[in-house]
C-alpha cells in the first residue's frame, strides 16, 4: 500500500509570520547551509500548507504548516491526468484526480506568476483536457504530426472540491450557463453523492449542524444555535470491516466547505486519512488505515442542464488507491458484511 510522504512538519508561531519560507527553514534547521535550503526547496521537496512551494522567497502567513519531505514530490499534474467525462458548448464534467486545487485561491490572482503556486489548477488544466478530449474524438492521432488545436476559452467554476479529494466536478464555458448553474447549487439542487473510507462502524443517519469558519482553533466546524450556515449530510453504510471501518455513501442536500470531513469526524467517524480534522469524542476510533491521503471521491454528480433543460447524472468509479485500501481491508477482515462498493 501507498504510505503518506515522510518528512518533517514544521508549524508557524506567531513570531514566524511575514518570515521568508528560506528564512524559516533555516531557523528550524539549524546549520543548514543557505545554498542547501535555496536546493531543497527549488527540487520540489517543500510543501507549503499541502502545496509544492520551490519560491524561497515567499513571505508565510499565520496558519501555514511547512512539511520538508525525504523525497522530492511527484511531477506537476498534467491535462492528461484529467478525464473528460462529458462536454458540450455549455458544459464541461471532468473526473478531477487527488492532489490538486479546483481553483487557485482569490488572494493568488493578483500575484505575479513566480509567487503562485507551482502546481496548476483543475480550471487551469481543463481546457487543454478538453482540447485533447476532442481531437481524439475526432480521429487524431497524438504525436504523429499532430494538426494545430484550436484554442479552448477558459472554464469557469460553479463549485469545488478539496485538493485530496478525487471525482466528479463540473465547468461551464460561458457566461450565461455560469449563471444558471450556480443558481442551482446555491439552492442545493444538485445530485451529489460521495464515497468515504472511514473510522468506526457507522449505521444510517442524518447529521445536520451550522458549520462556522472557526470554532476556537482556526479550524471549521459545527457551532451550537442559528450562528453558522446549515449543513446536512445523509449518510449510509456500504460496507463493514468489524467495528473498525465502514464504506459510507454520503449524499450531500447541502454543500459547505470541508462539510463530509467535518460532520464525519465530529460524529466520531473520522474520514480515513484525515489530517485536519480528528475526531474529539471519547469513543471515536483511532485511524490505522495508512490511507495515503482523505478516502474521500466525488462518485455521483447530477444536475440540469443550463441551456438545453435536460437532467444529467455521471458516476465515477473508485479509484486505485481509495481501491488498494479497500482492498487491503478486506484481506484483514474476513467476510464482511454490506453492499458492493462497485454496484
Amino acid at each position: 500500500m501507498t504510505k503518506r510522504q515522510s518528512g518533517t512538519v514544521h508549524h508557524l508561531t506567531e513570531s514566524d509570520v511575514g518570515q521568508t519560507l528560506a528564512a524559516f527553514l533555516r531557523s528550524r534547521m539549524e546549520g543548514t547551509a543557505w545554498s542547501r535550503i535555496q536546493k531543497l526547496v527549488r527540487s520540489r521537496h517543500v510543501l507549503v500548507h499541502g502545496n509544492v512551494c520551490t519560491d524561497a522567497a515567499r513571505r508565510l502567513k499565520a496558519g501555514e504548516v511547512v512539511k520538508v519531505l525525504e523525497v522530492a514530490a511527484a511531477p506537476l499534474p498534467k491535462a492528461d491526468d484529467v478525464a473528460v467525462v462529458h462536454v458540450d458548448d455549455d458544459v464541461v464534467v471532468v473526473e478531477k484526480p487527488t492532489g490538486v486545487n479546483t481553483t487557485r485561491h482569490h488572494e493568488e490572482a493578483s500575484w505575479p506568476a513566480r509567487r503562485r503556486q507551482v502546481q496548476p489548477t483543475l480550471e487551469e488544466l481543463v481546457p487543454d483536457a478538453i482540447g485533447r478530449h476532442l481531437f481524439k474524438r475526432f480521429g487524431g492521432v497524438a504525436g504523429r504530426g499532430e494538426p494545430k488545436r484550436r484554442r479552448i476559452q477558459p472554464v469557469r467554476a460553479v463549485h469545488r472540491i478539496d485538493r485530496e479529494t478525487s471525482g466528479l466536478v463540473v465547468f461551464t464555458r460561458n457566461v450565461p450557463a455560469n449563471r444558471i448553474l450556480a443558481e442551482q447549487f446555491r439552492l442545493h439542487t444538485t445530485h451529489r453523492r460521495y464515497l468515504a473510507i472511514v473510522v468506526g462502524r457507522v449505521t444510517a443517519r442524518t447529521i445536520r449542524s451550522q458549520l462556522i469558519r472557526d470554532r476556537g482553533d482556526g479550524r471549521r466546524g459545527s457551532a451550537e444555535g442559528e450562528e453558522g450556515k446549515e449543513a446536512v449530510t445523509h449518510v449510509a453504510p456500504l460496507e463493514q470491516f468489524g467495528d473498525d471501518y465502514t464504506l459510507v455513501e454520503c449524499r450531500l442536500e447541502t454543500g459547505r466547505t470541508h462539510q463530509i470531513r467535518i460532520h464525519m469526524a465530529e460524529s466520531g467517524h473520522v474520514v480515513c486519512g484525515e489530517r485536519v480534522y480528528a475526531s474529539n469524542r471519547r469513543d471515536g476510533k483511532q485511524d490505522e488505515s495508512r490511507a495515503p491521503r482523505v478516502m474521500l471521491h466525488a462518485a455521483e454528480l447530477g444536475f440540469v442542464h443550463p441551456v438545453s433543460g435536460e437532467a444529467l447524472r455521471f458516476s465515477s468509479p473508485l479509484p486505485a488507491d481509495m481501491l488498494r485500501v479497500l482492498a487491503w481491508l478486506r484481506k484483514d477482515y474476513a467476510g464482511p458484511s454490506g453492499s458492493s462498493p462497485t454496484r
